[in-house]
Order: structure tokens, then C-alpha cells, then sequence
């Protein structure tokens, strides 16, 4: 049995992530990148939020895959190398293992130790594939390595996490992606426009676990940078911009506080937010023609019956 390589090349910069996050605090409108929603709890807090019934994104698109499947297959042809971007603990991709017959697996994540289990679970049940696991924060830059190997590549991008980029944001990481597929295809997930009320829901929902997500990033802060804050002091709010076609999710100030990090501080009126991510909903001509310019030609989608969501191939 072949055994899994990691490699790591995102490594933690305490000083530039006190740049970026001191940045944010000091803001005239604060703001946090998500990225920093995901310490230990952040993680199984948003695995919950895909279990709630309002949360329909990762159901409808588990669903859509299941359906067209073999449809994507054909139109993809057999993949040499599949190429997960954000992998996590890999599922998806391992799920479309067979009907796309991969022969190399390449998971990209932030930490390469976070992906040695799953790969190493993953190796045993494809004991002749040849599976990568590499370290990288590829939302800035995306620069695969080397040992990627030559050839066309399939770059999975699941779960709508291309609506975290502004539209000139994703357009540029798009046109990287183009880059990376050398003569390949993008199997990509996209969330769609879709009534305001089923939005809101689905990012504040009843029990309170988005609101839990969201402000549990305080605490993940706090153990960074040695930040001050205190979670009762803020609210979870969230709300659909129909003017940008996006979510935003945002921390309020429930009174005056005032944050205290190394070096710094800020008053926070009552009222006064930090905005903590945002996530674009697209139209799926809006959302072809990002990838026409980005490069990509040939395109393919599918979509659940309601059009929640669609699952885009496009060829580079």
C-alpha cells in the first residue's frame, strides 16, 4: 500500500497575523477575515451548522452530485489528477472517486496535519492511489507545487466558498485556478439568489449555532493576539444585501465597550459592528460569464429542482 505525502508551505506568521488582525480592529468600519472563524470549536460548530435543517448548501449540493454524477463523469472524462481546494476531512472529494476514476488525489488545505488522518483513512480504503496532502492559504495565492506533477488537472472547488470572494476577488482567484488546471477542468460549487427570508435563515438560524460560530471568533482572537474580547458584549447579526447579492454576517456591539488588544484599543459604540464575512449568491449567467472571462470556456452545470444551487464544469 502506498503511503500519502504532506507537505506544508502556509506556515503561521505571528507578526503577520497580528498586522492583519490589528488592522482590522482599527478600522473605520472593523472587519475580520473569516479565515479566522476555524480554530478547534470554529470547525465543529460550522460541521453542526451543515446539519441544521435551514442550512441548505450543503445538502442540495450533496444532492445535486448524487444525481449527475455520471453525467459530470462523462463530460469530464477520466480524471488524472483531482485536485481538492480546501479539502477538509476530504469526504466529498473521496465520494467521487469511482465514477470520475481518479488516479491521484491532491488535498489542499491550510494545515497539512490537518489533512494526515483523513489521507492516511483515505489510503487505505484506494490503497493504489497516489494521494498529496499539502499546506496552503491558497485564498491569496494559489501556487500548487511542483509535486502536483505536470498535466492536465480537475481543481474541485465545493461548497459555495467562491461566494467568500467580492466578484472582482473571485474573478482574480478564478483566472489563478485557470492557471493550475494546465489544459484541465473546474468542478465548482455556486450558491444562487434565492428568496431573502430562506437566506436569513439559513445564516441565523433558530437554535443560535451561526450566531455560536460567529462570535466564538472572538475567543479564537483573543488566544491570537491577546485581545480583550468578551462574547457577552456581542451579537450575532445577519442579513441578505440585496444590493450587492450577498450575506453578511456582522458582530454588534450590545452597549459601549471598549477592546483592548497589545499596543492598541478601540470604543465600540452601541450599535457598532465588526463585519465578519460575507458570502456572495450568484445567478448562473452571471456566474458563466465570471468564468468566460476568467478564461474557462466549455461550460457545463447542474442544478437541484428548486435552482438553490448549482455545481458548474468548466474546461481551461
Amino acid at each position: 500500500m502506498k503511503s500519502p505525502r504532506l507537505l506544508q508551505f502556509a506556515h503561521d506568521d505571528p507578526a503577520a497575523i497580528r498586522d492583519e488582525l490589528f488592522g482590522g480592529f482599527s478600522a473605520s468600519t472593523a472587519a475580520i477575515p473569516p479565515k479566522y472563524f476555524y480554530d478547534a470549536l470554529g470547525s465543529r460548530l460550522f460541521s453542526a451548522i451543515t446539519e441544521l435543517p435551514e442550512y441548505y448548501p450543503t445538502r442540495t449540493e450533496a444532492a445535486i452530485f448524487a444525481r449527475n454524477v455520471g453525467q459530470m463523469a462523462e463530460v469530464l472524462g477520466p480524471v488524472s489528477t483531482l485536485v481538492d481546494l480546501g479539502a477538509g476531512n476530504c469526504e466529498k472529494a473521496a465520494s467521487l472517486f469511482a465514477s470520475f476514476k481518479v488516479q491521484r488525489y491532491v488535498a489542499v488545505d491550510i494545515s497539512a496535519s490537518y489533512l494526515r488522518d483523513s489521507l492516511e483513512c483515505l489510503q487505505r480504503k484506494h490503497p493504489a492511489m497516489d494521494m498529496l496532502g499539502i499546506g496552503l492559504d491558497f485564498s491569496q495565492t494559489l501556487n500548487l507545487p511542483a509535486e502536483v506533477g505536470d498535466g492536465p488537472r480537475t481543481l474541485f472547488y465545493p461548497g459555495s466558498s467562491i461566494g467568500n470572494f467580492t466578484p472582482a476577488e473571485a474573478l482574480a482567484f478564478l483566472r489563478q485556478v485557470h492557471a493550475a488546471c494546465q489544459g484541465g477542468a473546474l468542478l465548482i460549487g455556486v450558491d444562487l439568489v434565492k428568496p431573502t427570508a430562506m437566506l436569513e435563515l439559513a445564516y441565523d438560524d433558530p437554535l443560535g449555532v451561526t450566531a455560536a460560530f460567529n462570535r466564538n471568533m472572538l475567543r479564537h482572537l483573543n488566544a491570537l493576539v491577546g485581545s480583550d474580547f468578551d462574547i457577552a458584549d456581542w451579537r450575532h447579526i445577519a442579513f441578505f444585501n440585496t444590493a450587492a447579492s450577498r450575506i453578511e454576517m456582522h458582530l454588534e456591539a450590545v452597549g459601549e465597550t471598549v477592546l483592548h488588544w497589545p499596543a492598541g484599543e478601540r470604543r465600540f459604540a452601541p450599535g457598532e459592528r465588526i463585519h465578519t464575512e460575507n458570502s456572495y449568491k450568484w445567478r448562473t449567467a452571471d456566474f458563466a460569464g465570471l468564468l468566460e472571462q476568467a478564461g474557462f470556456s466549455r461550460l457545463q452545470y447542474w442544478t437541484d429542482e428548486n435552482a438553490w444551487f448549482a455545481v458548474f464544469v468548466a474546461f481551461s
